[in-house]
């Protein structure tokens, strides 16, 4: 077993070993660590390098916590997805009706796919502009919440993107009633946190 542990230690980045010796100690069984520390000491990492690291690691550890402790509630993530579904539905329907008279279609399959297509288009141009520039919709504005990513950081287009286009997974509404972070915020990597 202990070879085992000294071969995976010696596939770890130094920042990995360091962490594993001094801020996760405690997630990692005592012949891991062993191994870890033999490590550290065949690559040479001197102190200076260690304790950077570590002070390092200690400061990512701290933004994760802190994000996670002002990360928000079930309930008010819900009143924000109400309040965001009621104005995306209100443009909703002054818009599309309006379009729909000067269009073609001659199906209700047609109608049916203009209807849902429409409505993801509008779901696109609410959430991802108002994500990425500001980290706020409507109902985060009202809640005083905002989106951050994993580190606290504002997310990336690519993250607000991917975060709504997840929010049209099935069920994804009903995924907080189980965790904290819904489908949407997993497969992201974002939070919902409040805006101090």
């Amino acid at each position: 077993m202990e070879n085992s542990f000294a071969e995976k230690m010696s596939y770890k980045t130094n920042e990995e070993l360091i962490k594993i010796v001094t801020i996760d100690r405690g997630k990692y069984q005592e012949l891991a660590i062993e191994a870890a520390n033999k490590e550290i000491e065949l690559r040479n990492i001197d102190e200076i390098r260690l304790k950077e690291v570590t002070e390092k690691v200690a400061l990512e550890k701290q933004k994760l916590e802190a994000v996670e402790n002002n990360s928000v509630s079930s309930s008010i993530r819900f009143v924000n997805f109400l309040i965001d579904f009621v104005v995306i539905f209100i443009f909703y329907g002054l818009v599309v009706p309006n379009f729909e008279q000067f269009l073609t279609l001659t199906s209700k399959a047609e109608l049916i796919i203009y209807r849902i297509g429409t409505l993801i288009l509008f779901f696109a141009i609410y959430y991802i502009p108002f994500e990425y520039k500001y980290q706020k919709t409507l109902g985060k504005i009202i809640t005083k919440t905002k989106v951050v990513n994993f580190e606290g950081e504002k997310p990336e287009l690519a993250d607000i993107v991917s975060r709504t286009f997840c929010r049209l997974i099935p069920f994804d509404r009903f995924s907080f009633f189980f965790t904290r972070n819904g489908f949407h915020d997993a497969i992201s990597k974002t939070k919902v946190i409040k805006d101090n």
